[in-house]
């Protein structure tokens, strides 16, 4: 009974599937709390591929961990597996990393700030843009088990913000906690969401030919912006539910190599088999190069529609078409808004948090739709 355990040490998640994939690992285990504060710490597992848990395992490996009366099967004997670590495994991930950019790849004249969000890039992130020959400056790579998150990464960028006008630098660079999501800020300080760089690598890779079946793949809570964006550059949007995990099962069915979320979580299947932050850096640094113009610039042609998004701490998760208070108010919202914008309510996977979205013709317009669909959730289901 037992097996081998190699330990990595801290590494950002999409290392760890590299490594489990690379060495032929049994599986893959990562102690994350993603983009969310310490406490609500978790457990990422990935397959001997270097592919994510499908659904229904995950829900079944939860229920056996809940089962207070699950038997451990098996006699404990002398030839246990061991623990071991594994030689290089920040060099190997780098490397890996490095190898998806085109060989005369140079950065020398760039200037990049990178918020690491006291989390799993805070030593690998500087590391593979230093080998690069960028001017890196890092922020937020002091972690201590507590401050992951804490007022910095993808959901908090005003400090990069502030730093890259203060430098003048090209671009900034904001991970979550683990790894696997980007934002970024352009020159300007101005904040890039998922979307839109999402369409600055479509783009990239349409040029290049490397837009497997000319289609990106998003969920339902990309801009609209996006879709009439790809459309005028000629390349299917194909939507599923929000979650990386559905985004990954739809552009394996629709042979599709590019897909993410707004919230700055990617996936090049060409590269990797899961979302990777520090790999959708260097794809949209790749592009800023490749077009020789500022992000600023790049960013300019996609346009996006006003978007207000609100959570709310809820104590319970009921069905929400199911709570009358709540329906109704979204279903007036709806009506109001007829074909000039759409509202989402979900629950979020991870926190006791109901997510509220609402597009529409103008900022003021959403602004206040979205506020009065919180305002009855907070009534409805609030803590």
């Amino acid at each position: 009974m037992g097996s081998d355990a190699y330990l990595s040490g801290i590494l950002p998640t999409p290392g760890i599937a590299f490594l489990t994939a690379s060495m032929s690992g049994d599986a893959g285990v990562v102690i994350s709390a993603s983009h969310n504060p310490f406490y609500d710490n978790g457990i990422k597992i990935f397959q001997r591929d270097g592919f994510k848990l499908s659904d229904e395992t995950e829900t079944k490996l939860e229920r056996l961990l809940l089962d207070k009366h699950f038997p451990i099967r098996g006699q404990i004997i002398q030839d246990t597996g061991r623990v071991k670590y594994i030689e290089n495994a920040e060099k190997r991930y780098v490397d890996f990393l490095l190898q998806t950019l085109p060989k005369d790849f140079c950065i020398k004249d760039l200037k990049i700030v990178i918020d690491c969000s006291n989390g799993a890039t805070y030593r690998v992130a500087p590391q593979l843009f230093s080998r690069l020959g960028a001017d890196v400056e890092s922020l937020f790579v002091q972690p201590d088990g507590k401050n992951i998150n804490n007022g910095c990464g993808s959901e908090h960028t005003q400090v990069l913000a502030r730093k890259v006008r203060e430098k003048k630098a090209d671009i900034g660079l904001a991970f979550d906690g683990d790894g696997d999501r980007m934002v970024a800020v352009d020159e300007l300080g101005h904040l890039l969401t998922g979307d839109q760089i999402l369409f600055i690598c479509s783009r990239l890779m349409k040029q290049k030919g490397t837009l497997k079946n000319n289609r990106v793949v998003t969920t339902v809570m990309s801009n609209i912006g996006l879709e009439i964006a790809l459309k005028e550059m000629g390349v299917k949007h194909v939507t599923t539910r929000v979650g990386d995990r559905y985004v990954l099962e739809k552009m394996i069915s629709d042979g599709a190599v590019l897909g993410g979320e707004d919230s700055g979580h990617m996936i090049f299947l060409d590269h990797h088999t899961t979302g990777d932050g520090i790999l959708t850096a260097l794809k949209l640094i790749e592009a800023m190069k490749k077009e020789v113009r500022p992000l600023s610039v790049l960013n300019r042609k996609m346009n996006l529609f006003p978007q207000s998004l609100l959570n709310v701490s809820v104590k319970r998760k009921p069905d929400i078409q199911k709570v009358p208070g709540i329906a109704d108010a979204i279903k007036s919202v709806e009506t109001s808004l007829g074909k000039e914008g759409r509202v989402l309510v979900r629950y979020s996977g991870t926190q006791p948090l109901c997510r509220i979205m609402v597009e529409g013709p103008t900022i003021e317009t959403t602004r206040n739709y979205c506020k009065m669909i919180a305002d009855t959730v907070q009534r409805e289901l609030g803590k």
